[in-house]
């Protein structure tokens, strides 16, 4: 097993948010509540759930982004959570992220060029000479000829964007990379092209990545272990094989379960039965028995740990054990 390049523990991101008359009552918002999980060195842990469940929140918080409410991330054996932008600068060329919307992250005012030359002059990297050198090496890495360098974004189609936005966050060798969402903007036909540009660039670079995505098919394609999050929290996490062949969550089954497959009826492809409850008033206890058909009395009293089922695969549920044989059937999905 290699060693941990990212470790996170007890991870918190709440947001305060006014609500009530004249938004005199504050409700707190947990974003990402109590997390904990290891990212290897050359690993692609891909992380998965609804919309709305907090994997968008979490990325950004282990970059600072969303400054953490509690908890810590260690990164070189130094906790980065919380640190100021200045202190955290220096770990910028290390941790990188490449976000949803390849439009919306790319300065639209300026060329490719600038846009790709930005964190060397930021980090003091190079002169003129060899930074231009180094955005045709990107451009080149990411497939795009090096006269895109002088264009701008809305002269590319949503996937050359992408590809842009792979070559910025590459741009200074970082050893983590956060993929939030990077290709579900895309259209399908584009969408392995830009899969397979990442798998090509993290073993090139031996790149570590947190592959966000709620497709449970493309994250099968990326991963080598796999963490399941379920409105703030990890329910599951393991080796990507075992999450597809002996998932034990019933909030896994379900979202296996609910994938598409040709033949099958809707009610075999639908989607877990119930809302996903609302983050500023998560249920008691186990905060999916709610929507779960196996709930029993103590999971709307007692919260269930991360416990392992073997060395590498982890579930939160009371009654794994005894679930682990049955089949998922979508009749089963519906809620009590």
């Amino acid at each position: 097993m290699s060693e941990a390049i990212l470790d996170v523990r007890g991870l918190k991101l709440h947001f305060s948010q006014r609500s009530g008359v004249f938004g005199r009552d504050r409700a707190v918002v947990r974003a990402v509540d109590d997390v904990s999980f290891a990212l290897r060195k050359g690993e692609t842990l891909g992380l998965v759930g609804e919309s709305g469940c907090g994997k968008s929140s979490l990325g950004k918080a282990l970059l600072n982004l969303h400054k953490p409410t509690a908890g810590e991330v260690i990164y070189q054996g130094k906790n980065i959570a919380g640190l100021s932008d200045k202190a955290m600068r220096e770990y910028r060329r290390s941790l990188q992220i490449i976000f949803q919307d390849p439009f919306e992250s790319l300065n639209s005012r300026h060329t490719v060029s600038a846009i790709l030359e930005e964190p060397l002059l930021i980090h003091r990297i190079g002169d003129r000479s060899s930074r231009a050198q180094r955005v045709t090496e990107l451009l080149d890495m990411v497939g795009l000829p090096s006269s895109a360098a002088n264009k701008y974004p809305h002269e590319f189609s949503g996937g050359q964007r992408q590809r842009i936005g792979i070559a910025r966050a590459i741009a200074l060798n970082p050893s983590v990379l956060i993929c939030d969402e990077a290709v579900s903007a895309l259209d399908v036909s584009v969408q392995a092209q830009i899969l397979n540009l990442l798998l090509e660039i993290q073993r090139e670079l031996h790149l570590s990545m947190l592959f966000i995505s709620h497709d449970l098919g493309v994250v099968r394609h990326m991963s080598d272990r796999i963490a399941v999050m379920y409105l703030g929290q990890i329910v599951e996490i393991g080796d990507a094989q075992a999450i597809y062949e002996q998932a034990r969550h019933p909030y896994t089954q379900g979202l296996l379960a609910a994938i598409p497959r040709l033949g099958s009826s809707p009610e075999e492809s639908s989607q877990i039965g119930g809302d996903i409850p609302s983050p500023m008033a998560p249920p008691a206890g186990c905060r999916f028995h709610t929507r779960c058909a196996y709930a029993q009395a103590e999971c709307s009293k007692q919260a269930p740990e991360l416990r392992a089922e073997s060395a590498s695969h982890f579930t939160a549920c009371h009654f794994w054990e005894e679930l682990k044989l049955r089949e998922f059937t979508p009749a089963e999905r519906k809620p009590r």
